[in-house]
């Protein structure tokens, strides 16, 4: 494997964390399914593009946080204001978003960016390590909010709700602002993490974020396999290791010949795989 590859799986892998960061707030801090990721990372995708085209890149990836939080509220908002489950809450927002995007990057299908200058074109000179040293940047600037955000009063608060929400609400916290608020950062890191991919790919598509969840999953579930502790930190860093090692696992695989069209299935096999030996490492400790 040379240099070239292993570069170009720790940028990616780098990115599948941001996206995984932003997973981790629904899935593992508020403790809520939410299908509203394939819909936000494209959304992040599409407004990333259309503002690298007329020569504004940061301002996208500000943008594409921005409206990809406003996805997450849409999505709050059906869970706790009309009571509608999170699965389908998430699902509806997801199915609304597939017309947004396409409206956004003037009904086509994809756009190119193709020698616009980007989020990577100010580091030119640093290739080929420049994308390395932005994505990781930004992984390490979300990592640090994250961490001091989450001990915050209000950071606190967030954690409690996915807890254990009666004894949240029990403390006069609204709960249902809390998994708005959730929401709305989760989905906004995921839409940050589409834009950075856009214009990593030099490309947005309207199926980018297929199948985001799952590689959002695996990566929450396999670096959190190896790396065991209550510490937000370390459930960050491990978060962000799960993401690099799944890429890592895919690039393996597709040096040693498996069709692109296969990594889906070993993307799942590796979610079951990951599931199956926390269930069993559980029950092992009930039977000692």
């Amino acid at each position: 494997m040379n240099l070239t590859i292993v570069i170009g799986m720790l940028e990616l892998g780098g990115i599948f964390a941001i996206l995984s960061l932003g997973l981790y707030i629904s899935y593992k801090i508020l403790n809520l399914p939410d299908l509203t990721v394939d819909g936000s990372f494209t959304l992040g995708c599409a407004v990333s593009a259309m503002f690298t085209i007329h020569s504004m890149p940061y301002v996208g990836i500000l943008l594409s946080f921005i409206i990809g939080a406003l996805a997450g509220v849409m999505t709050g908002l059906l869970i706790t204001k009309l009571n509608i489950m999170p699965l389908l809450a998430g699902i509806l927002t997801m199915t609304g978003l597939y017309s947004i995007n396409l409206r956004i990057m003037n009904d086509s299908p994809n756009v190119s960016l193709f020698e616009c200058d980007s989020l990577f074109t100010s580091l030119s000179a640093l290739e080929p390590y420049d994308k390395l040293i932005v994505i990781y940047g930004l992984v390490i600037l979300i990592c640090l909010f994250l961490y001091y955000f989450l001990r915050t009063q209000l950071g606190l608060a967030l954690r409690a709700c996915g807890d254990n929400e009666d004894m949240v609400r029990a403390s006069s916290i609204d709960t249902d602002k809390m998994k708005i608020l959730g929401l709305a950062l989760a989905n906004g890191f995921v839409a940050m993490a589409g834009a950075v991919f856009a214009q990593h790919q030099t490309f947005s598509d309207i199926n980018n974020g297929t199948g985001m969840m799952v590689i959002g999953l695996a990566s929450i579930i396999v670096g959190l396999t190896f790396i065991k502790s209550d510490k937000i930190l370390f459930q960050l860093i491990g978060v962000v290791f799960g993401a690099v090692f799944y890429r890592a696992i895919l690039t393996v695989a597709l040096q040693m010949g498996l069709p692109t069209g296969d990594l889906k299935l070993l993307s799942a096999v590796l979610v079951v795989i990951a599931i199956a030996s926390t269930s069993l490492k559980s029950r092992r400790k009930k039977k000692c």
